[in-house]
């Protein structure tokens, strides 16, 4: 039985998920890609728009890949691990609120909001990430790392029904139209990111560490050292070594089919009105599914489930390919919430299981940086099957091999014996 003490923390922790899934589901997923092509970049060609949206955002991702592995050896060097999570909540708060009050036309300071409100979210994440060891050990990760998600999943889909609703019938809200409806949302997201991180404030403690003397310039110089000598490390733990690669290939192809699915959607004719069902249908399966996934580890252990998700994903891009009808999508968007929230909690909590917890915060940052990396591959696969098959149907078929492989050396991985 877990302890109130220990429960209330793991809750506290948990809604962080709650908190920050409002901004990637109804800015990141939802609102913001089409707001910037119809608002803020009105009359503009449409391939400058995409343009200019795909450059803010590689650069976002890049420069939080590149700083988070540092910034996570300061925090464990510093005891910032909470600190900086906060830190990057409010910045993003601040940026997600300032989209809210840009006007039609200007394209720069909304790229300019999106980037800053991005990389926080991202860099706020992989502290948030590296406090899962210090919440929960053993299976209790498992189960932690699965109730944030479920969280996350109901969380963010709450909102943006609310949202979607808002921008439907604005005048039921009591708003003017749906342009001010999608700018009143951005506001929300920055309330409702802030108002349920305050749990994690109050009640997960900063995890302990001894008195570092260095100024931020030695610890930035200690940090590469660190983070050299854990890239060193890393390749001498064959195991962590083979399931990060793993991690790598089975999470891009994840990840490729989460921001390619409305694309897909899209071109083989579906309505805006089906994507955003879809979504939601995503959405509010993920909840209690990835919740479900936390339960199964006492009995399978972390890797068996991991690998039924990989499986079903591999079914699922075959299926893929002969949809022809909006419910066809429906059932896609059922069983992509069904695994999504699972493969990425337990992959979490086993690689939180596999590291020394009071290097968490480097490793995370590695795992981030996995992470961030892992939308490369998985399109430039799509995109080649589609030029050898000259079908888009058939594109999708090419992530099988990401799905098999790393699904194989996944098998390889022997999993943590902690049964705490």
């Amino acid at each position: 039985m877990m302890e109130p003490t220990q429960k209330k923390k793991i809750f506290s922790w948990a809604f962080y998920d709650w908190a920050n899934s409002a901004y990637s589901t109804t800015v990141m997923a939802g609102f913001f890609p089409i707001f910037f092509k119809q608002y803020w970049s009105q009359g503009t060609d449409a391939v400058i728009t995409t343009a200019r949206l795909g450059t803010v955002i590689s650069v976002s991702s890049l420069l939080i890949a590149l700083l988070s592995p540092t910034l996570g050896v300061i925090a464990d060097l510093k005891g910032f691990k909470k600190l900086f999570c906060l830190m990057f909540t409010l910045v993003g708060v601040l940026s997600c609120a300032w989209m809210g009050f840009i006007p039609g036309g200007d394209w720069t300071s909304a790229m300019l909001a999106y980037g800053i409100a991005m990389m926080a979210f991202n860099a706020a994440s992989v502290f948030y990430d590296s406090l899962l060891p210090y919440v929960a050990e053993g299976r209790w990760m498992d189960y932690a790392s699965s109730l944030g998600y479920s969280l996350g999943y109901l969380g963010g889909g709450v909102l943006f029904l609310i949202n979607v609703l808002m921008y439907l019938f604005p005048a039921t809200f009591g708003i003017s139209d749906g342009v001010t409806a999608i700018k009143i949302s951005f506001v929300m997201v920055a309330v409702w990111w802030l108002v349920f991180s305050l749990p994690l404030a109050k009640n997960v403690p900063e995890p302990p560490v001894e008195a570092s003397p260095h100024n931020i310039w030695q610890l930035t110089q200690k940090s590469l050292h660190t983070l050299k000598r854990t890239l060193a490390s890393l390749m001498k733990e064959r195991n962590l070594l083979i399931f990060m690669v793993a991690y790598w290939l089975y999470i891009d192809g994840v990840y490729t089919v989460m921001t390619m699915a409305v694309d897909y959607g899209i071109s083989i004719g579906f309505e805006a009105k089906d994507l955003i069902a879809a979504l939601l249908i995503t959405q509010f399966i993920g909840f209690p599914c990835a919740y479900y996934f936390g339960t199964l580890t006492r009995r399978w252990g972390t890797k068996m489930p991991i690998l039924i998700c990989i499986v079903i994903y591999g079914i699922t891009v075959v299926a893929a390919t002969f949809m022809a009808t909006a419910w066809h999508f429906y059932i896609l968007a059922t069983v992509i919430g069904m695994v999504q929230g699972g493969v990425q909690s337990l992959s979490r909590s086993m690689f939180g299981r596999m590291i020394r917890k009071e290097e968490s915060g480097e490793y995370f940052g590695l795992f981030n940086l996995v992470g961030r990396f892992a939308s490369i591959l998985g399109p430039l696969v799509v995109a080649l099957g589609v030029l050898v098959t000259g079908n888009s149907r058939l594109g999708m078929i090419g992530l099988l091999v990401l799905f098999v492989i790393g699904g194989g050396l996944l098998a390889l991985v022997k999993e943590p014996a902690n049964h705490a």
